[in-house]
This record gives C-alpha cells, structure tokens and sequence, in this order.
C-alpha cells in the first residue's frame, strides 16, 4: 500500500466494479460524502457535493474509474473539479478516465506535487511497473488559499512529509468541519515517510499545526481506511501525540 503500512480496512458498500465498493458517509448537513474504494491498494475516492445539488468535487480518482463515472451518471451528478491531495499513482490512477468523459473539467493540485502526475518514477508507479502518468493540472494550489466548486469552499493545508506537495482540503464552514486529508492522518495511523521525499518532522508538524488545530469533532476522511476524528486521533494516535507529547 502507498498510503500507510497496515493493510487498510473496507468501506461497507455494495459492488460497482470488479473490486471497487461505494459508501455514503456521514457529513455534517448540507454536505453529501461518497467514498469509492478503489483496490488494489484500498484507496478512497470521495464525491462531495451539497444536498439537492447537480454539481459535485471528485478527490483523488483511483485504479478503478469505472466505478466513479457509473456512479455519477446514475446519480446524475456533474463534477466541476478533480481535486489531488498529492501525486501517488493510487491517488491519480483515474484522473486520464475522467477527464476524457468530462474533457473540460479542470485538474487541481497542491503546487509542489503537480510534477508526480506526469513522472512515473515520482508518482511511484515505475517501481510496480505501470509507467502510469495523468494530464497536466490546470490549477496549482498554495498554503491557505482557498478553492470554489460546486458550491463549497475548501481551504488548502499544505502538510509535506509522506509527499513533499501534499495538501489536505478543509470545508470550515460547517460544524464540525470536515477535512479530506489524503495520506496524512488515518485512524490511529499516519502517511508513510520512507519514500524519498518522506520526512516525518514535517508530517508531524503539518499534522499539529493544520488538523490538530481544528476543533475535536472535525471529522477526517483519510485516502486509505474509515474516517476518524481530529479528537480521537489527540487521544490514540500513536505516532503524532497533540502538543510535545509522547
């Protein structure tokens, strides 16, 4: 797995693929979440949208885009962006798929990953084989900026150290907040550091400073495994504890 070292557990879903599953989770109102688990790496795509909406963000569109164009031509939802929280191939694998359904929608990233998604060997999928590569971006994304789509504003938190250009996506302006966190933060787990760009002070200080800070109830929907929340993490977490703690 790309994401962490422990095999990640499955969503509770229904087939849509040959091994992909969908699950509708749950969001503060008026916030819709649709995980697809793409395999073989256990790898959550999230649609997010707002109840009553035809209009939809896709983050991190993984190995089995199959799943995620079904899903949304049976829902009748339209996405206007393809966000990335960072350049593995696990995270990237879909993004050619869904950009040629929806030529015109735009691809985002965080600045400092947006090279992975034409590099197999910085993507990481020339170590499996797959020489894989996606379209260019059309928008990079710094610290603190903030991106509009489909009716929802997400702030960006630049937090490095399982990639150096990772960046998580924080929607602040329901309660609790909600963030999709990528690689970074899993339920009682972190992102991998020993890629070649992985550095763990920095994955443990992005973590402090960007999602600690968020109030306990902020839910995290991670790229590998179930969500959890900001609380639970402070407390259990083994490997970044709040403050200096150990």
């Amino acid at each position: 797995m790309l994401g962490c070292s422990e095999a990640a557990p499955s969503l509770a879903a229904h087939p849509t693929a040959p091994m992909a599953t969908i699950a509708s989770l749950s969001a503060p109102s008026p916030i819709r979440v649709v995980a697809i688990e793409s395999q073989p790496f256990g790898e959550n795509t999230y649609v997010v949208f707002r109840d009553g909406s035809e209009s939809c963000l896709v983050i991190d569109p993984g190995f089995e885009p199959g799943a995620i164009i079904t899903w949304l031509e049976e829902t009748g939802l339209h996405p206007e962006a393809i966000l990335v929280t960072h350049g593995h191939s696990d995270h990237i694998a879909g993004i050619g798929s869904l950009r040629t359904r929806w030529p015109e929608i735009p691809i985002v990233i965080g600045r400092g990953d947006a090279p992975k998604l034409t590099s197999p060997t910085g993507n990481l999928s020339a170590g499996f084989g797959l020489a894989l590569v996606a379209p260019p971006a059309d928008r990079l994304l710094d610290d603190g900026e903030t991106f509009r789509g489909a009716n929802l504003d997400l702030v960006v938190r630049e937090i490095p150290g399982h990639s150096s250009g990772h960046v998580a996506f924080v929607i602040d302006a329901v309660e609790p907040p909600i963030v999709f966190g990528g690689d970074v933060l899993f339920r009682e787990g972190i992102g991998r550091t020993d890629f070649p760009d992985g550095d763990f002070s920095a994955l443990e200080a992005g973590i402090r400073r960007h999602l600690y800070s968020l109030p306990d109830a902020a839910i995290v929907f991670p790229g590998h495994g179930v969500p959890t929340t900001v609380g639970y993490e402070k407390s259990h977490n083994p490997f970044v504890r709040p403050g200096g703690a150990r």
